[in-house]
C-alpha cells in the first residue's frame, strides 16, 4: 500500500501528540510556580489533543479502514 504525504504527516502529528501526552505527568515535578504549571499543562494538553485529531483527519480513510477491520467481531478469532 502506497502511503501518501498526507498519511505521513498525519502519522508524524500523532506521534508528536503521544510525546506531548507523555510529558504531562512530568509537569507537576517542575520547579516553577503553581500558576505556570497550570498554564503549561493546559496548553500542552490542548496542543496534544489538536495534533492528535488533525493527524487522525489527515490519515483519514487508511486509519479508519485499519481499525474498522480490527473492531469487527468476525475477525477476533483469527
Amino acid at each position: 500500500m502506497k502511503k501518501t504525504i498526507k498519511f505521513k504527516i498525519g502519522l508524524v502529528l500523532m506521534v508528536i501528540s503521544i510525546v506531548a501526552f507523555l510529558m504531562l505527568p512530568v509537569i507537576p515535578f517542575l520547579n516553577v510556580e503553581k500558576g505556570v504549571k497550570y498554564i503549561v499543562s493546559t496548553a500542552l494538553f490542548i496542543f496534544a489533543e489538536v495534533t492528535f485529531w488533525v493527524g487522525g483527519i489527515l490519515m483519514g480513510k487508511e486509519l479508519f479502514d485499519k481499525y474498522k477491520s480490527l473492531l469487527n467481531p468476525k475477525n477476533w478469532k483469527k
